[in-house]
């Protein structure tokens, strides 16, 4: 692929991100048209003043409801696609994700024993659900990690996608007896595990993008080394590549990128499989594209699936991760079996 036809497909997906957002924050019961959206931002951001059809009720709705949740359903989806592509290189499988070593198993469990025990921290506030989340989810990894190398000092693949896979299941099977023995709160679990943006803020985006724009400079910066481990453990080592310290690194930064997208929206699948596979069918395998196009392409994505879950039943809003699980399948069997009648 020429250098010229990488740089438009990148022009292309940023202008299709851009128009994403910008649906994002104008559609929904009370409509706002591209000058007004860009009136109110140059309201809030520069102190100019509102046009006469801008009224106080859409900067309201622009600027305390939609743009946050808009914000915060974009960088969720960047980094749960980002890890993913780290993932599937990491460990050479096409369906492996940080969900595979139990981050969402782990972090529906922390939600869990918050929500059917009713533990309340007032110096925590609303986010006691999302700490919790996040301490069990990356405590889930750790597990793995430590009960991989305690077996495997070599950390390879398919020891750590083994242990992940059996720790999922118990800690489900723990996941499904406290439902069943709390079944008043059966509801309100289901719907933290089919994940919502509803009532995100201003906060929970810039936690989220504190985390997410490291997480893409650190991956980024083994670009290099997840091309090598790509190919194989003996290609990466005749490469010079320290596997197990680099399979390490990346591991825990791919389960605190999901953890972090997990335990502030609940559990969302398949963005973090379908995004990275349609970047490399647009952009190639090299990781200098992978990375950066899947955290653009996943982020626009999750802010389309977003929009999809709040009008498609408005008033109703349906789970974000419906939404994404009726999008992403089908998508998703799209570009494998496209990939395999190439071949």
């Amino acid at each position: 692929m020429s250098k010229s036809e990488r740089t438009l497909k990148t022009a292309a997906a940023a202008v299709f991100a851009v128009i994403v957002m910008i649906l994002a924050v104008g559609v929904g019961s009370v409509a706002i048209s591209p000058r007004g959206i860009l009136a109110i931002l140059v309201y809030k951001l520069a102190g100019r003043e509102l046009p006469a059809d801008v009224t106080v009720s859409m900067v309201s709705i622009l600027w305390e409801i939609r743009f946050p949740r808009a914000c915060c359903a974009f960088i969720t989806g960047a980094m749960l696609s980002l890890s993913g592509a780290v993932m599937q290189s990491l460990l050479q499988n096409p369906l492996a994700s940080s969900y595979t070593l139990g981050v969402s198993s782990g972090a529906s469990l922390g939600a869990a024993i918050v929500i059917v025990f009713e533990i309340s921290i007032p110096a925590l506030n609303y986010f006691l659900l999302p700490a919790s989340g996040f301490i069990f989810g990356l405590a889930t990894v750790f597990l793995v990690l430590a009960f991989s190398a305690r077996l495997d000092g070599d950390l390879r693949s398919h020891t750590i996608i083994l242990f992940g896979m059996i720790l999922s299941l118990f800690v489900n099977a723990i996941l499904t007896m406290l439902s069943a023995a709390f079944s008043r709160h059966m509801q309100r679990l289901i719907l933290w595990q089919m994940g919502s943006f509803a009532g995100r803020r201003w906060e929970h985006a810039a936690i989220l993008l504190g985390i997410c724009i490291p997480g893409v400079l650190l991956a980024c910066a083994f670009q290099r080394e997840l091309d090598l481990m790509s190919f194989g453990e003996d290609t990466a080592r005749a490469g010079g590549v320290d596997t197990k310290k680099g399979r390490t690194i990346l591991l825990i930064l791919s389960s605190v990128l999901t953890g972090a997208a997990v335990c502030f929206t609940g559990v969302i699948g398949f963005i973090d499989l379908a995004a990275p596979h349609a970047v490399r069918r647009l952009f190639g395998s090299s990781h200098k594209y992978v990375l950066p196009m899947s955290a653009l392409l996943g982020g626009a994505f999750m802010a389309l699936a977003d929009l999809l879950s709040r009008t498609l039943l408005s008033p109703q809003e349906i789970p974000v991760g419906a939404v994404t699980a009726l999008l992403g399948a089908p998508f998703f069997l799209w570009i494998y079996f496209g990939s395999r009648r190439r071949r």
